[in-house]
């Protein structure tokens, strides 16, 4: 009750009586209704004749109470609006209304007039309220005729304007209310002078209990001022903030909702801005759904890791921070080692188990402030912030080998795989993130080449290997142009006519400057790159061609293999190409044999199928490579057209162990039941050449015959073929 004090204190008294005393009694003692508010529109005095206007006992029974605790919604809303003009430093006189006197009952004609109380620095503290009688403006002939006093009561066409006036109120406010958008307005004070439904349903109250409250007794006091802040930049420039979206706290439920808030100048009839309306619309759903579809595009829709966008991100930031603080950090590039064949070999459902699983792990392993990322396939990185000592990433990189090689249940079968791991450290090894990238990429190349399952800190070495693969991978793409490659031919021996009846083609490359490069090195490299489309091109047009070239002299071999690796199995032009290559060089199709190998095929089962199939209509020739190899089950041999079954390497080199012989019977028997034709692969001595012919191979292959020859020497095979010594024919 300061305000009260205040303006006891300022009154003063001459006569020696208490200020506060004298001006209260004075102030109890006028024939008129009398009241004060302060700036939150509750009432700090009243006088008699206000308490008997309003009804109540006594001038203290209004003390602390507002216009909503004693009116309607509505009348409380028409005083509200009143009350924020005053509060702007305006005088608000009413127009004339008949008032119900709530002590007698009877109507009584009345002017409210509203006027700022200042105190002595001339602020404005409060509002004065004065309600003074008036007479009756009902024309003469409208008075009682029998005892010449005047009638309060009001005539019909006055009755029915309130009615009217009163209906469009209530009409005003159920519409107002049906909004489902917040609508409210506030003084310049930022105080609710006026709110719908909507607003008060959020906040945990009603209409009538927001009238001269302000934010702060509703939200937290940064999310208050918040508010404040654009309300009282309205007020000052006279400009509307449209559409900001503001995180707002719902009271009800105690969550946070977005709305989507216009505020625009309230201004009076002289256009004085005397406060603000706000208009709000809940966004809440779509700005869930705009995270959500941030998420979907940052995050592995698979694994729910961040994905190669945001963590580059992430990296960038790291980045920045670490050149600011001279901070170090490190990369570890995970890839998983044999994935593709379990993916190939179980299904893609499982491979997908695995990879959750696997970033589950990861994400164990690694502490809260590193992040873990996929970046595709198989491919996963670590970004470490814990890098000042070596030994901490050591340790790391040893925990995410031990997490990963761990068994995991896929198919009711116990699965294991490994991880190769490069290591780079900002800012020794890069200071950029494609720079930390590539060598992170290149120390976990290494990894691969040295046998895996390992990990690697990026070096000087390993930079020079990156180097000359890069290098090589340059050279590569214009041995083609530059006729650097060339083809030698691995001859087939047929064991019933003990002659050399075909040939596989193999890829060579012959450099200028580094002479002949062992497949080894430069296939893997075009697998990886892509390049070995285009080569496996040019291999098929020069063996069709050669083939050709041979049938004129008489000498063409019945038919030569070429091997398609997985891109090239996987490329949709493969039969197109093919068809296109046999046409153009007028070869027959039956002389030209494609080999795949036993996890190419088992990749997509449906597709492998297809693929061939059409393949086979066309009169190409197909066969199985390196069988064995992955234990493919032999019951699926049956499910794809093929011609024949090449027996690998493996299964011969341990003839003398009972288990491979075993295998062996077993594939060759199956493959004689499916008339396929059985070819022994990397005969290297007169044993396994007599193993094969007596375990019913129709044909072999390998160094005892003869290693890969250039296209002129396997001529002369053709020519004056070779005798070998010890070979029966099969019976």
């Amino acid at each position: 009750m300061r305000l009260r004090e205040s303006i006891a204190t300022d009154a003063g008294a001459a006569d020696g009586t208490a200020p506060d005393e004298r001006l209260l009694r004075v102030f109890g003692c006028l024939p008129d209704p009398l009241l004060v508010k302060d700036l939150f529109g509750r009432y700090i005095l009243a006088n008699r004749a206000a308490a008997d206007l309003l009804g109540v006992e006594a001038p203290a029974a209004l003390l602390g109470k507002s216009d909503s605790d004693i009116f309607s919604s509505e009348r409380a809303f028409q005083l509200g609006a009143e009350d924020a003009l005053v509060r702007a430093g305006r005088i608000v006189r009413a127009d004339i209304e008949a008032v119900p006197d709530r002590l007698s009952g009877k109507l009584r004609w009345m002017r409210r007039t509203k006027s700022p109380l200042r105190d002595s620095a001339d602020k404005i503290v409060g509002i004065v309220v004065a309600i003074a009688d008036v007479p009756d403006p009902q024309p003469s002939d409208a008075r009682s005729a029998g005892n010449g006093v005047e009638s309060a009561k009001p005539t019909a066409a006055q009755v029915a304007l309130e009615e009217t006036l009163e209906r469009e109120r209530s009409l005003l406010r159920t519409m107002i209310d049906s909004i489902p958008a917040k609508i409210y307005a506030k003084d310049a004070h930022s105080r609710f002078i006026a709110a719908n439904a909507a607003v008060a349903r959020e906040m945990g109250t009603t209409p009538d209990r927001l009238l001269g409250q302000t934010d702060f007794e509703f939200f937290p006091r940064p999310m208050a001022e918040a508010f404040l802040d654009d309300e009282q930049a309205v007020v000052r420039s006279g400009e509307a903030l449209i559409e900001r979206e503001e995180a707002v706290l719902d009271r009800v439920t105690g969550t946070e909702r977005w709305i989507s808030t216009s505020k625009l100048p309230l201004r009076d009839k002289a256009g004085t801005v005397i406060g603000t309306v706000g208009i709000g619309i809940d966004i809440t759903d779509r700005k869930e759904a705009e995270q959500r579809i941030r998420y979907l595009a940052t995050h592995d829709s698979l694994c729910g890791l961040p994905n190669r966008e945001l963590f580059s991100e992430k990296l960038n930031s790291a980045l920045r921070s670490a050149q600011a603080s001279h901070a170090r950090f490190a990369l570890l590039f995970v890839d998983l080692d044999h994935f593709k064949f379990i993916n190939d070999s179980l299904g893609h459902d499982a491979g997908d188990a695995l990879l959750k699983r696997t970033a589950a792990r990861l994400r164990e392993t690694v502490s809260a402030e590193d992040i873990v990322a996929r970046l595709g396939g198989d491919e996963f990185v670590v970004l470490c912030q814990d890098a000042f000592e070596l030994e901490n990433l050591d340790a790391l990189a040893s925990r995410v080998l031990r997490a990963v090689v761990h068994p995991i249940a896929l198919l009711d079968q116990q699965c294991r795989i490994s991880a190769s791991i490069g290591i780079a450290v900002y800012p020794a090894d890069g200071e950029s993130e494609r720079a930390l990238m590539k060598c992170a990429d290149a120390a976990m190349y290494t990894v691969k080449q040295d046998g895996k399952n390992n990990y690697r800190f990026f070096s000087s070495r390993i930079k020079a290997e990156s180097l000359e693969r890069s290098m090589l991978e340059n050279e590569l793409r214009r041995a083609i142009e530059r006729k650097e490659l060339l083809l030698h031919y691995l001859a087939k021996f047929d064991f019933k006519s003990r002659t050399i009846t075909g040939a596989e083609a193999l890829v060579r490359w012959s450099h200028p400057d580094l002479g002949i490069i062992a497949p080894a090195k430069f296939l893997p490299l075009a697998e990886e790159t892509g390049l070995i489309i285009p080569i496996g091109n040019w291999v098929l047009r020069s063996v069709c061609a050669q083939q050709v070239a041979w049938q004129r002299e008489g000498l063409a071999p019945s038919c030569i293999s070429v091997n398609l690796t997985a891109r090239q199995f996987n490329d949709e032009h493969l039969v197109p190409t093919v068809l296109a290559t046999l046409a153009e060089s007028g070869m027959a199709a039956n002389m030209l044999e494609l080999e795949f190998s036993e996890t190419v095929l088992m990749r997509d089962t449906a597709r492998s199928s297809r693929l061939l199939s059409e393949l086979k209509r066309a009169g190409v020739r197909l066969g199985i490579d390196n069988f064995g190899a992955s234990y493919l089950s032999l019951a699926n041999i049956e499910r794809y057209p093929i011609n024949t079954l090449k027996v690998d390497r493996s299964l011969l080199r341990d003839i003398d162990r009972a288990e491979s012989c075993a295998i062996t019977d077993a594939i060759i028997a199956v493959a004689k039941s499916l008339s396929l034709t059985v070819i022994a692969d990397g005969v290297e001595t007169i044993r396994q050449a007599a193993f094969a012919s007596e375990h019913a191979c129709d044909a072999m292959q390998g160094f005892y015959v003869s290693g890969p020859v250039a296209a002129a020497e396997f001529r002369e095979l053709l020519v004056r073929q070779i005798e070998l010594p010890g070979i029966d024919a099969p019976s």
